[in-house]
């Protein structure tokens, strides 16, 4: 392990990770909670149906390499993809870094065809929600990896809706490079600034505890309040002169989680990363790897790794999947479209920000902000990025770019809806409020 001599090494950790245009990729994470059909409850992690047998079968079936804590699975992976487990069994593909949303959308199908066929004889259904519609916080099982172990007790301590995102909740999040710190810090801005609008255009959470909950994304409100020192808007992403140095500055005074030596994790909740840097624990020294682990503990709508991670948008339905990612490497990787994109939010004040991003929570497309609604501003991005992506002009076998994955959010935008507000409709309709229904109507169907 490469022990951290100087702090200049953690801002030369994001400054080194800078790659030419040519080398540029998307990455996608997909996050999916799984049911039991016939009532809507979350899946267990042991069990004859639960999250243990599945990963076992896609190991026989399909060729995945398993990763073990104490014994138990907690994670897969094949060539450069890797299958992960949030804390309450929601079931993550973390793709390739890819050149085109072509190859994301192919690598997807490919995903759920193997989950499905494993899940269908079981009566498991995986849902195109962004949150357990039925199951509440104590009937979910825990994952039993180590990290959770840390985070599940640590998190009532600092907030009163962190186990809620830890068990309940899903996402879906595109991950993307940067030429050099300049280009980093416009990205980081500009998705920082956009989170409100991307809340709204995929707000999809509105169900949980088995009623509506009075918000569009339910999982965005709960992150209000689940550890403020982690999560949320950061202000200093808005000031011009924002740098990597400013990043490692807000990291820095961020509690940490955990260190890991020996494949044991070392309960390190209540020090800071200047603290741990400064000081040491308990005869250990800060390294390379622990900084890159306390990087992944922190929870900004916009958060700097060794690339840009995109996290506002709640999990979606199969077809609106790839939407999220072709948007962003429509708008972020033209720059042109990337200054527009950033045009969109840049003349807002912090308290409107503020504002608009809790609006977003509970209103989604309807929140305002001065004479427009978000919609307004979804309706302009969405043509930022469709305009990046013909200017990319990356084509199928069949001649078509990647604009064709941004077609169902653009007929869901032109009609004035985002995810939830079909889910509600329909709840309030045809559905009946009935939860067996709702799980029929949001179940993953084999591509």
């Amino acid at each position: 392990m490469s022990v951290i001599e100087k702090s200049e090494e953690l801002e030369a950790y994001f400054q080194t990770a800078g790659k030419p245009r040519e080398r540029w990729r998307v990455g996608t994470e997909y996050e999916k909670v799984g049911v039991d059909r016939s009532t809507g409850q979350a899946i267990p992690y042991f069990g004859p149906r639960g999250v243990d047998r599945i990963l076992r079968e896609m190991i026989e079936r399909y060729g995945w390499e398993p990763e073990e804590q104490n014994g138990n699975i907690i994670a897969l992976s094949r060539d450069r993809t890797q299958i992960t487990l949030e804390p309450g069994g929601q079931i993550e593909l973390s793709g390739e870094p890819c050149d085109s949303i072509h190859c994301t959308y192919a690598e997807f199908n490919q995903h759920i065809r193997e989950l499905l066929e494993i899940c269908e004889p079981l009566g498991v259904v995986f849902l195109g929600l962004g949150m357990q519609p039925v199951s509440r916080l104590d009937e979910i099982q825990w994952v039993p990896k180590k990290r959770y172990g840390i985070m599940g007790p640590y998190m009532p301590t600092v907030g009163t809706l962190g186990q809620r995102m830890m068990k309940q909740t899903a996402t879906v999040q595109a991950n993307i490079d940067f030429l050099d710190e300049t280009d980093a810090m416009l990205k980081f801005r500009t998705g920082m600034g956009l989170a409100p609008v991307l809340i709204a255009m995929f707000a999809n959470s509105p169900i949980c505890d088995g009623q509506v909950n009075g918000y569009r994304s339910y999982r965005e409100h709960i992150w209000t309040d689940t550890d403020k020192s982690r999560q949320g808007l950061l202000k200093f992403a808005f000031a011009p002169e924002a740098s990597f140095a400013h990043y490692v500055e807000y990291a820095l005074d961020v509690p940490m989680y955990f260190i890991i030596r020996h494949h044991d994790y070392i309960n390190m909740t209540g020090v800071t990363f200047r603290q741990y840097l400064q000081y040491g624990h308990n005869g250990e020294r800060a390294t390379v790897e622990d900084w890159a682990d306390h990087l992944t503990t922190l929870f900004p709508e916009t958060r700097i790794k060794r690339y840009i991670e995109v996290r506002s948008v709640d999990s979606q339905p199969p077809a609106l999947m790839p939407a999220l990612s072709a948007l962003i490497k429509g708008a972020f990787y033209d720059n042109d479209c990337l200054l527009a994109a950033w045009d969109l939010v840049k003349g807002w004040t912090w308290d409107e920000r503020n504002e608009v991003y809790l609006d977003s929570h509970a209103n989604a497309l309807a929140a305002r902000f001065r004479r427009h609604t978000l919609l307004d501003l979804a309706k302009e991005f969405l043509e930022i990025a469709a305009e990046g992506l013909r200017r990319q002009h990356v084509v199928n076998d069949v001649g078509n770019d990647e604009t064709i994955y941004l077609e169902p959010l653009k007929t869901l935008l032109s009609q004035g809806k985002c995810p939830a507000d079909v889910i509600l409709e329909k709840w309030q309709g045809e559905l009946h409020r009935d939860v067996r229904k709702l799980i029929d109507f949001t179940a993953y169907k084999l591509p």
